[in-house]
């Protein structure tokens, strides 16, 4: 069983990335940063991630699919967000809060996702 890791695409390029339930909020590399829209911060976010505090100042507009599905979430720049368990550089950290919103369902024992649960439309309260 370990975390799940695939490659995801932006503007048909494709980053690899760690779905991370432990993580709330969604993070994105300077260099997947340059194919979406970003914007400065109104004050810089201290996060911890990885063992490190890293200053945020910079945020983006994540459009991408994901298994074929469109996905559209804010996310917050780095400059590295770190390796995985195999070595290999994560270009993107998919929070728990992007996979909530779009029905992205971690499946552990697979090392996959479910994407069943894709809203098909929104209904607002």
């Amino acid at each position: 069983m370990g975390r799940i890791k695939k490659y995801i695409e932006i503007n048909g390029k494709k980053f690899w990335t760690l779905f991370d339930t432990g993580s709330r909020n969604t993070y994105v590399t300077e260099e997947v940063a340059i194919n979406l829209l970003t914007f400065d911060l109104p004050k810089v976010n201290p996060v911890s991630l990885g063992g490190s505090v890293h200053n945020i100042s910079k945020g983006c507009i994540l459009i991408c699919k994901i298994e074929g599905y469109d996905v559209t979430d804010d996310a917050r720049v780095m400059k590295k967000i770190g390796k995985d368990d195999d070595g290999k550089e994560i270009e993107i950290l998919l929070g728990a809060l992007t996979m909530q919103q779009w029905g992205i369902i971690p499946v552990p024992e697979k090392e996959d996702i479910d994407m069943s649960r894709y809203p098909k439309e929104f209904v607002e309260f």
